[in-house]
């Protein structure tokens, strides 16, 4: 922002008329109400940063570039429009003006509804200011909007006459004019206005197009709703030629030429944009489903879900895949997790990201860093089957992290891998929270058609970027160029790739395909394209992660989900202030409570049969799930899993310290049906074997009490890798590690157990592996937070002191003061001012320099001077604040109507 911008919209004058119409930005928020300040401040949270000294410098802050661009960003699209058509406008502009630009010639009721909404929404953020018959932008939204030749429209539009002529020599403009049939004038100036005098007056403008070829008028016709530009060959076709001389197309460089803006709007019949869109897109519904088949269905998901993370984390207790040295998993370890859980890689990754978000999943920090389950995870398997739903999807809701990305991108083209740190999206929980509430919207049990609710998205959070075309070739038989991107922030990208980058900035260029004069395909803005742009690629995202975590069934938000959002749950309804939502634990609580029914209950049995196998006819309670996990393998899942015993299984339930007998009491008491004899004899025949030869630390050594046994193991040739050799009748020594011995021991078909340095059998249990305590991942905030009631509270009270301060009438003091500087007296007059002020109770003006050297006016009543300081109440900080004198840099008395 330049300084003449400062200059205009937060520059304070000295005296401003009550009920005059606002000058200034600043004089415009100085007329607002506490109430319309907190709104803008509740809307732009990043002008709190820190909170302005007073409302010049509020408005100040308000025009910089970083903040509009952010605030235009947050615009829904019709108020988009309305702001881009404003940019097109004379500045200022009327009401009326504006509303011509929107409806054009032929009216229309909906954007005449819309349109003051639109204009109060503008004002309350502070992008506009005036009163209705004077309406302005801010100087940088205008810039940003307005179009150029680097930076075209959305409306399409080009430069007014005036712009497009500026370069051009007078005896041009005055063949213009005579070629036009306008009167010859003495100065370009006043020739100029003549030429947008005949273009903005529809009986002359229509009269004089009445002479145009049809091929002249379908030059026109392409370029009339943009982009404005054109190419021409050094010798024109006669069309353009006709069109050149009367300014119908004015040059912009030797080869190019531009449709004027007041020509193009004769040509749309007034209206800025091809299609304004008032009114916001309606969510269909795509079918209707009884709310107790959508609960159900949602139910059975959920239930999905639990088991899956169980299944993921348990199979990583005694530790998961490396972590890669730039963060994350390896592609070849997705892939073994995608083939573990049967599912797809992409799904794969959804589930990691979910426990890793979760805080159930973790590097374990050690030198050769690996991924293991976190201590909270053992907590979060004690929790009730609807508890452990509800901690999942709680922390998924808020979660900036976006599994999605996984297997693209970055935009320095590197992979980006599953729990890495560059997954993380700020505005993810926005888009999952407003999809969640449109499905809200429906009756309950109605799917929402997921384009229609792409589309709501896409108005009320338009794409950034929106993609435009390079100079169209308006001549006959010219091509036309790639087209070219442009976006209003900081990360408007070029071409139509533009927002189809992974970085945090990624915009939403999209496009649609039209064809040039000669028939060359070209980008242009108009046709949006959902996959383009991140916002819509998380909504897509959205959906098919809530009907996996079964906050929706068969497409409709279940009851839970609901409950979760805090949204009524018998009718359906807009979803309700965000303000007066409760604390997302207890509207968790919530959803676990409705969901706790619809789970199939656990039961404390299983079904033995004579094949060696368990079928366990419900979800197991999980004192019996974890021992049977460790007494038995599983087969197949369902609706009752099926467990199979085998040796290898038998022998992890002895090694974890359990004895046959133990065994044969378990299965006693949790099996509804007898155990089966084939059963009885595996544990007794693995049991019988099970320890019969001890290994431990030699480098490792075997014992065993059968020196046949020892000898059988020497004459093996498979025990030659392993280097045994006898020490004693009993004991063999090897030159394998202990670990090594027992799993070669093993493969050969014997049944030994691991023994400690005591003489022990080593008891092995299969959650041994834990990661040190972990915390969740924090959200990577979109922007500054929301302020709270308080917080915007004490803001407006702290800028309406300042104000004051900045603003009051004060006597001249003895030393002239610079414009925006502090009072500058001597410390005798500084002491003998604040104790006349002491003494009579007045106010007065002080500049003040703090101890890191930041300085401030302020407007005090000193009640007490001594020992060198001034006490007093603080109208700027609406407190009592006591004050070195050596720190004040002068003082003045206010004018009398200002005590």
């Amino acid at each position: 922002m330049g300084i003449g911008e400062l200059d205009r919209e937060a520059h304070v004058p000295e005296a401003t008329g009550a009920g005059a119409a606002p000058r200034t930005l600043a004089e415009a928020l100085r007329a607002r109400g506490d109430e319309g300040l907190a709104a803008l401040l509740r809307a732009r949270p990043d002008l709190l940063g820190p909170v302005p000294n007073d409302l010049t410098q509020l408005a100040t802050r308000a025009g910089t570039r970083g903040s509009v661009v952010r605030a235009l960003e947050r615009l829904d699209r019709f108020a988009l429009q309305t702001a881009e058509a404003l940019a097109v406008a004379p500045d200022p502009a009327p009401y009326s003006f504006l509303l011509g630009l929107l409806t054009g010639d032929e009216g229309d009721p909906e954007i005449e509804a819309a349109l003051p909404g639109a204009v109060a929404l503008l004002r309350e953020q502070a992008l506009l200011w005036g009163e209705d018959d004077r309406l302005r932008l801010v100087r940088t939204a205008r810039e940003l909007l307005a179009p150029s030749a680097q930076h075209p429209s959305p409306t399409g539009l080009g430069p007014t006459v005036a712009e497009a002529t500026a370069g051009m020599s007078p005896g041009r403009v005055q063949e213009i004019i005579a070629t036009a049939g306008l009167t010859a004038t003495h100065d370009p100036v006043s020739a100029v206005a003549a030429l947008t005098g005949l273009f903005t007056d529809r009986a002359r403008m229509g009269a004089l197009l009445d002479e145009a070829s049809p091929e002249a008028l379908s030059v026109l016709d392409r370029l009339v709703w943009g982009p404005p530009y054109g190419e021409v060959t050094a010798n024109p076709a006669p069309p353009v030629r006709w069109l050149r001389d009367r300014g119908l197309l004015l040059p912009v460089s030797a080869r190019t030429m531009v449709l004027p803006r007041e020509v193009a709007l004769h040509l749309r019949g007034g209206r800025a944009h091809r299609a304004p869109e008032p009114v916001a897109p309606v969510v269909g519904t795509a079918r209707d489903y009884r709310p107790q088949v959508v609960d159900s269905a949602a139910a059975g998901q959920a239930y999905a879900t639990l088991a899956t993370v169980e299944e993921l984390l348990k199979s990583w207790d005694q530790g998961g895949p490396q972590v890669l040295r730039a963060g994350g998993m390896s592609v070849r370890d997705l892939k073994r997790t995608a083939a573990a859980l049967d599912v797809t890689e992409q799904l794969a990754a959804f589930w990691l990201e979910l426990c890793f978000g979760a805080g159930l999943l973790a590097s374990d920090g050690e030198a050769d860093e690996r991924y293991a389950p976190t201590p909270a995870y053992d907590d979060w398997l004690d929790l009730p089957a609807a508890e452990r739903w509800a901690r999942l999807v709680s922390p998924w809701l808020m979660s900036t992290r976006t599994p999605g990305l996984v297997g693209g991108a970055d935009a320095k083209g590197r992979t980006l891998a599953a729990l890495g740190p560059d997954l993380d999206r700020a505005p993810a929980p926005e888009v999952r929270h407003r999809v969640l509430e449109l499905l809200a919207t429906l009756p309950p049990g109605a799917a929402a058609d997921p384009e229609t609710l792409f589309a709501r998205l896409r108005w009320e959070r338009p794409p950034r970027g929106t993609a435009q075309t390079a100079p169209q070739r308006a001549a006959a038989g010219t091509g036309a160029g790639p087209a070219a991107g442009s976006g209003y922030g900081p990360a408007g990208g070029t071409g139509a790739a533009a927002g189809t980058g992974h970085g945090p900035a990624a915009g939403g260029g999209y496009g649609a395909v039209v064809r040039g004069a000669a028939g060359s395909e070209e980008t242009a803005a108009g046709a949006p394209d959902v996959h383009s742009d991140l916002r819509s690629r998380l909504a897509r995202w959205t959906l098919a992660e809530a009907e996996l975590l079964g906050l929706t069934g068969r497409g409709a938000l279940a009851g839970p989900a609901r409950a979760l959002l805090n949204l009524p749950l018998a009718e359906a309804a807009t979803p309700a202030d965000h303000g007066g939502r409760v604390e997302l634990s207890v509207a968790a609580g919530r959803a676990a409570t409705l969901l706790a029914p619809l789970l199939p209950e656990a039961v404390d049995h299983v079904l033995l049969q004579a094949d060696l196998t368990a079928v366990a006819p419900g979800p197991l309670r999980r004192p019996l799930a974890d021992a049977l996990a460790v007494l038995a393998d599983v087969e197949s899942k369902g609706g009752a899993t099926v467990y199979r015993f085998t040796p290898g299984s038998v022998r992890r339930a002895l090694d974890s310290g359990r004895s046959a007998s133990d065994l044969h009491d378990f299965l006693t008491a949790h099996s509804r049906t007898p155990v089966p004899q084939p059963l009885a004899y595996l544990i007794d025949d693995v049991a019988r074997k099970h320890g019969h030869l001890r290994i431990g630390a030699a480098s490792a050594y075997v014992r065993c009490d059968d020196d046949t046994v020892l000898g059988e193991i020497l004459a093996d040739r498979r025990s030659a890798a392993l280097g045994l050799r006898r020490l004693a009748p009993t004991v063999l020594a090897a030159q394998a590690d202990p670990a090594t011995l027992l799993e070669g021991l093993r493969a050969m078909g014997y049944a030994p157990a691991a023994e400690s340095a005591e003489g022990d059998v080593l008891i092995t249990r299969a959650d041994a592996y834990r990661t040190p305590a972990r915390t969740a991942p924090v959200p990577v905030p979109d922007g500054p937070p929301a302020p709270d009631a308080t917080l915007l509270g004490a803001a407006v009270k702290a800028i309406r002191a300042g104000d004051r301060a900045a603003t009051a009438v004060r006597k001249e003091p003895v030393a002239p003061v610079a414009a925006g500087g502090l009072p500058r007296t001597s410390a005798a007059e500084t002491l003998a001012t604040v104790q006349a002020a002491a003494m009579t109770g007045s106010a007065v003006w002080i500049g003040y320099v703090n101890a890191d050297g930041a300085a401030s006016q302020r407007v005090i009543a000193p009640v007490r001077v001594e020992g060198g300081f001034v006490t007093g109440y603080d109208h700027t900080a609406d407190e009592v604040r006591t004050y070195p004198l050596h720190r004040i840099t002068g003082v003045a008395e206010l004018a009398d109507d200002q005590v």
